[in-house]
């Protein structure tokens, strides 16, 4: 059993938690603390090393980012302060917790999960991952590979701005009932459903766990759309997938460099670790 900490940064929280990467559960009760007025970097960085603190596991961390995440960058802060931008976020981290970080994008990350243990799982063609919250994140999947940084909140539908009319937090801010927002979360899943054809929509993120209040009021003409099955745990357990995944390749390049195979050359523990000299990229995605 791999166990590897999984960690999503949020709008409004930052949760963490333990995941069983071969099966996707959490092994711990996750943990939960409030994303910082602003969530500047150095802020978010605090938490980030508060919840590697909490559980106190080692080994290398995965870690979600809610924009665009390249090489271990931060390119876009929709809903974050705009520090993030063109930041080397997966050091930042790294020097923060000393542990091994890796960054992706948060709905990539929920997207990865769904696909391998959720609703996405042994889903032939194209999959939307969607999850609704502070924005809208989007994941884009086919036949079970994933294509990062979709970033599908961002359209634009008419004159209105996707996440800005159809998120959770649009819900709440405009004091609307499921059915209206369901109303408008299907106008948005029409104009997906006409660029992409999906096979299925998976709908993440908190409304998930509320999905009788607003699935029935979806009308879709030729996709499927279904609840989350990892509700709000998906990016945490895909960021987790992220970590060991990176692991294992890196553990793998060892072993190649040694002559070693795997389990006899790759470096265990604390020494594998050189956070205080920066960590090497090669073998990131």
């Amino acid at each position: 059993m791999t166990v590897i900490l999984g960690i999503d940064i949020g709008g409004s929280g930052i949760k963490g938690a333990p995941v069983n990467t071969d099966t996707g559960e959490l092994t711990a009760e996750r943990c939960r603390i409030p994303t910082p007025a602003g969530a500047k970097p150095e802020d978010v960085k605090g938490v980030v090393r508060q919840l590697v603190e909490h559980f106190g596991l080692e080994g290398p961390v995965g870690v979600t980012f809610p924009g665009i995440v390249q090489g271990g960058r931060t390119l876009s802060a929709a809903n974050v302060d705009a520090g993030w931008i063109g930041l080397d976020a997966d050091d930042l981290l790294t020097q923060a917790t000393g542990r091994e970080v890796h960054l992706l994008n948060d709905a990539d990350a929920a997207g990865l999960a769904e696909a391998r243990f959720g609703a996405g799982r042994d889903v032939r063609g194209t999959v939307l991952v969607l999850t609704f919250g502070t924005g809208i994140g989007s994941a884009l999947i086919r036949d079970g590979e994933l294509i990062p940084n979709a970033e599908l909140g961002h359209l634009w539908l008419r004159s209105k701005h996707a996440e800005s009319w159809a998120s959770d937090r649009a819900r709440e801010r405009d004091d609307l009932n499921w059915k209206q927002w369901a109303g408008r979360v299907n106008k948005y899943l029409q104009h997906l459903e006409l660029l992409f054809s999906p096979d299925l929509f998976i709908i993440g993120g908190g409304v998930s766990r509320k999905a009788d209040k607003w699935l029935p009021h979806l009308q879709l003409t030729r996709s499927r759309a279904v609840p989350a099955a990892l509700q709000n745990e998906a990016g945490i357990v895909g960021a987790a997938m992220l970590a060991a995944s990176a692991g294992q390749e890196q553990a793998a390049s060892a072993g190649a460099s040694t002559g070693e195979g795997v389990a006899g050359g790759a470096p265990r523990g604390p020494a594998a670790r050189k956070p205080a000299e920066g960590k090497a990229k090669a073998g990131k995605k």
